[in-house]
C-alpha cells in the first residue's frame, strides 16, 4: 500500500495543502495516521479521488455538488447537477453575447462615421443607449419593454461577475491569535470564535470584522505552517493571553470575493492585480502573506450559531497603492 504525505500530494498534483485540508473537512477525501509517519497520509485511492475533485472544480462545479456526485451510485443526481450547471453557463454565454452585440454595433458605427468624416453620433442613438443602460440596471425598478427582456437578463447575470473591487479598510485595534501546526486554520479559528462569543463582540462593536492570513506561509516539503486571525475590537477591550492586542493600519486594498475553498483563485486574482493600470501592489504589514488578507464575510451568521465555524464566503484582499505617473 503506497502512502503519501500531504506535502507529497500537494507537490505531485499541484494543489495547496490548505485546499487538501479543506476538501477533507468537507468530507470529500480522507487521510489516515499510521505508525512510522509523523503526519497524516493519503492512500492512492484518495489521491485518485482528489484528481476527480480537481477535474470537477475546473468545470466550475461547487464543492457541495461534488459531494453529491461522489456519493451518487445511480448517477441520477449527477446528471441533474451537470444539467443545472450547464443551464447556468448558457445564461452567462447569452449575457456575454448581448454585450458583444452592442460593442460590435458601436465599433461599426464609429468606423462608419470616421470614414465619412462626420461627427460621431453613435452615443446619441436612443435605441442603442437604452440597450446599454439595461445591461446594468439602475437600483430603482422601472418597467421595461418586453423587447428589452433579454438585455435586462444579461445585465443581471453580468452584474454578478465583477472580479475586482477597490476598497478602503479602516485602521483598527485587533485581537490576534496565531497557531503553528499541521492544521493551523482550524485551531486558530476555534480560538478566535470563542473569543468573539465570550466577549459579545457583535454587541460591543457592531462593525467588527475578522481577517486571517498565513503566518508563516506554507513552504514546499513542510507539513507545518502558521495561520493568524485578527478580530477588530474596541480600543479599551482587555485582551488576555494567549491572544495579543495589535494595531492594524488599514489602507487601500484590491478585493475579490470567493466561495470558501476556492483558494486557487488567489493566483488568478494576484496576477490580475499586478496588471491593473491605475494601481500597484503595496506590500505591508502583516507580512505573513505580504500584507494580503482573507476576510470572512458571513461572520455574523456564524457567531449567532454556536454550531458553525468558518466562512462560507471570503474576500481575498491585496494591499495596493496608486501608480506613480511617469513624467
Amino acid at each position: 500500500m503506497e502512502l503519501m504525505t500531504i506535502s507529497e500530494v500537494s507537490k505531485q498534483i499541484a494543489v495547496s495543502t490548505r485546499m487538501l485540508r479543506y476538501y477533507e473537512k468537507a468530507g470529500l477525501i480522507k487521510s489516515m495516521r499510521v505508525p512510522g509517519y509523523a503526519y497524516r497520509v493519503y492512500e492512492q485511492a484518495q489521491v485518485r479521488r482528489l484528481q476527480q475533485i480537481l477535474a470537477l472544480r475546473k468545470l466550475r462545479i461547487p464543492v457541495k455538488q461534488i459531494a453529491v456526485i461522489l456519493q451518487d451510485d445511480s448517477r441520477r443526481q449527477t446528471l441533474d447537477v451537470l444539467q443545472d450547471n450547464l443551464a447556468q453557463m448558457e445564461e452567462e454565454i447569452l449575457a456575454l453575447a448581448m454585450v458583444r452585440s452592442v460593442l460590435k454595433t458601436l465599433v461599426s458605427r464609429l468606423e462608419h462615421s470616421m470614414q465619412e468624416k462626420v461627427k460621431p453620433e453613435f452615443l446619441e442613438d436612443r435605441e442603442l443607449l437604452e440597450m446599454i443602460r439595461v445591461l446594468q440596471p439602475p437600483k430603482n425598478t422601472l418597467k421595461e419593454e418586453k423587447s428589452m427582456g433579454d438585455f435586462i437578463k444579461a445585465g443581471e447575470v453580468l452584474e454578478t461577475k465583477k472580479d475586482i473591487r477597490i476598497v478602503y479598510l479602516p485602521p483598527a485595534t485587533v485581537a490576534s491569535y496565531r497557531c503553528v501546526k499541521e492544521n493551523p486554520e482550524e485551531e486558530a479559528g476555534a480560538q478566535i470564535y470563542s473569543f468573539i462569543r465570550e466577549n459579545r463582540l457583535p454587541a460591543q462593536k457592531p462593525d467588527f470584522r475578522l481577517y486571517g492570513f498565513n503566518s508563516p506561509s506554507p513552504q514546499p516539503g513542510q507539513e507545518v505552517y502558521g495561520y493568524e486571525f485578527w478580530a477588530t475590537i474596541p480600543e479599551e477591550l482587555q485582551v488576555p493571553e494567549p491572544f495579543a492586542k495589535k494595531r492594524f493600519e488599514g489602507g487601500l486594498y484590491a478585493a475579490h470575493c470567493i466561495k470558501m475553498g476556492d483558494f486557487q483563485e488567489w493566483e488568478y486574482f494576484y496576477n490580475a492585480v499586478q496588471n491593473l493600470a491605475e494601481y500597484e501592489i503595496d506590500c505591508r504589514e502583516p507580512l505573513g502573506m505580504g500584507g494580503c488578507l482573507e476576510e470572512e464575510l458571513n461572520i455574523y451568521n456564524n457567531i449567532s450559531d454556536s454550531t458553525k465555524q468558518g466562512a462560507e464566503q471570503l474576500d481575498l484582499l491585496i494591499p495596493i497603492k496608486k501608480r506613480e505617473k511617469n513624467g
